[in-house]
């Protein structure tokens, strides 16, 4: 499979969208549900809001790396959307109210071509591109079962 395939996963939770927001806008609860990001902070003032640029540093076993992160779309209680421009990808969460409860979606396209410098660190240090997009796709359910326990709870 290609590293630039687009991955997605989805949950239903039972908590209203507003609920599955404030979770989801909480970046903590990003943290705490990814099996790569270790934190993402803000660089700007202003919350949260298209073109707020956040800092991230992930982990994948022994191998730690910073990344930037630039709100692109932000339709509150519907979907938020950042890309990190060193691997091209764009994250997006999509909510949708469901059966009483939320449909939380997550995708990730790969919009932009992988920087070159991203490419090379994917391939010594990660696995390569291929391996890690695996990894990543697994990582959206672990992702989003941990936001519906917070949510549910």
């Amino acid at each position: 499979m290609s590293a630039d395939r687009e991955l997605t996963a989805s949950v239903q939770i039972a908590a209203p969208v507003e609920k599955v927001w404030a979770v989801l806008t909480d970046f903590r609860n990003l943290v705490d549900a990814s099996p790569e990001l270790l934190t993402m902070r803000p660089m700007l003032r202003g919350g949260l809001r298209v073109g707020q640029q956040y800092v991230g540093v992930n982990k994948r076993g022994w191998v730690y790396w910073p990344t930037t992160n630039v709100i692109v779309d932000l339709k509150p209680k519907r979907s938020i959307a950042w890309d990190t421009p060193l691997s091209g990808a764009r994250w997006i969460f999509e909510l949708s109210e469901e059966d009483g409860g939320t449909q939380l979606t997550q995708r990730r396209p790969v919009p932009k071509r992988l920087h070159p410098l991203g490419r090379a660190f994917a391939a010594t240090l990660l696995g390569g591109s291929e391996g890690h997009a695996d990894e990543l796709e697994q990582a959206l359910g672990t992702t989003l079962t941990h936001l519906k326990a917070v949510a549910e709870a």
